[in-house]
């Protein structure tokens, strides 16, 4: 969600005339793009922002601007803490960035839009093959440990028509792979529900896959898994955050399901979609977390066999109520169950890919590698990373098969097939 604001942004600014750099020193304008999920986020956000303070002195007239969620929460406090900060503009204003650095005065703009899903804002998109579109915004599941209500609001929904026409213009453009996001992309709700939002994207001449982020379990419909199942162009692939498989701490996470309901959904998704690849969040000491509590979060890894996972040791973010529970855990034990999360999780996806080893799989070619200028980066179907061998006469978004010939932990190696 961040990542497509930075790309809103960046068409705003470039529309008036606003030209990139990534030197601090040649901008006339710096925006800070915030995520506060994280206090390590909120630290090291802070921390750069300190380092500007004698370059504003230098340069008095260069502008300063924060927004995100930071932005959102923090509000006026950002000013008071940092006052060489010019513009602070939180998650739903960021339509106003041009508007309110123009008029050239200290502001902040954090009020609650109701307009947010009509605005339409040209996005700057560096990626010529995949893009992100926003199907709705806010979220209501309030979560214990999660600020994201908190900073983005309320779930509102897009209206389906402007999506999907937001959708073939990309098409026409030459993209091949769309993204729909969502703080809960599965109780997205407008002209149609999700799954019909999904049946009408598939019909989209042009765009070849189509992938959606995030979902959350409790409203994970067997209306869905049928149209992930018949659509074509819908990929074999969920995120679909766990957070721990202990019943005790996912009420205290107020997640409104069960590891066994969980379970079930697992069970439902592999029978309809037996290649699918699930992945997942993991949240490791959660305050009042006990030992046979982490167990349960290592049971569930091992059993259901995620693809991947995303795992995070807990962080009280302000205003959420995990933040005010007893129990707290030491950062120690913290650090100490993640490590086992992790290599639990690195076993299970090395296992998983090595199965892959010798297999032919449908690849999108993204480019080149970032780091390898003799190999192309490519990605399956189920969202796993393949390197393969350049070659002058494949280009990004051409859609081939690749033959697995090595398996890595992160990512496969292929050949041409």
């Amino acid at each position: 969600m961040n990542v497509h604001d930075s790309e809103k942004m960046s068409g705003i600014m470039e529309a008036e005339g606003y030209i990139r750099t990534h030197d601090y020193n040649d901008a006339d304008v710096i925006i800070f793009n915030t995520c506060s999920i994280r206090q390590k986020a909120e630290q090291k956000f802070f921390s750069e922002l300190g380092r500007l303070k004698p370059l504003k002195k230098r340069k008095p007239d260069i502008k300063i601007a924060v927004a995100g969620c930071i932005a959102q929460s923090a509000g006026r406090k950002i000013l008071v803490r940092t006052p060489h900060v010019d513009l602070v503009i939180g998650t739903q204003n960021i339509h106003l960035l041009i508007t309110a650095l123009k008029k050239g005065e200290v502001a902040v703009i954090t009020h609650d839009n109701p307009e947010i899903t009509s605005v339409d804002i040209p996005a700057k998109r560096d990626d010529k093959v995949r893009a992100w579109i926003n199907i709705m915004f806010g979220c209501d599941n309030f979560c214990s440990y999660c600020v994201v209500p908190h900073t983005r609001g309320r779930e509102r929904s897009r209206a389906a028509a402007s999506i999907l026409d937001e959708i073939r213009g990309l098409a026409e453009k030459g993209y091949k792979e769309v993204t729909l996001l969502g703080q809960n992309v599965n109780s997205y709700e407008s002209e149609l529900d999700f799954p019909g939002l999904l049946r009408a994207a598939n019909r989209i001449n042009g765009i070849e896959r189509i992938r959606f982020v995030t979902s959350h379990p409790k409203d994970l419909s067997d209306d869905l898994i049928a149209a992930m199942s018949d659509l074509p162009k819908v990929c074999e692939h969920i995120h679909l955050p766990l957070q721990s498989g202990s019943n005790k701490v996912l009420r205290l996470m107020n997640r409104k399901y069960t590891f066994e309901d969980y379970l079930g959904k697992i069970e439902k998704l592999r029978k309809a979609i037996p290649e699918i690849s699930i992945t997942s969040d993991i949240i490791a000491g959660f305050p009042q977390e006990t030992l046979e509590d982490h167990k349960c979060t290592l049971h569930a890894l091992d059993s259901i066999g995620f693809d991947g996972i995303f795992s995070f040791k807990f962080s009280p973010r302000p205003g959420t109520k995990a933040a005010e529970l007893d129990g707290r855990l030491a950062e120690n034990i913290q650090s100490e169950r993640l490590y086992e999360i992790i290599e639990l999780q690195n076993n299970i996806t090395e296992s998983k890919n090595t199965e892959l080893s010798g297999s032919f799989q449908e690849v999108l070619i993204e480019g080149p590698d970032e780091r390898f200028s003799d190999r192309l980066t490519s990605r399956t179907r189920t969202n796993k990373i393949v390197n393969i061998p350049f070659n002058s006469n494949i280009k990004a978004g051409d859609i081939i098969t690749a033959k697995i010939v090595r398996a890595n932990r992160h990512s496969l190696e292929g050949t041409i097939s």
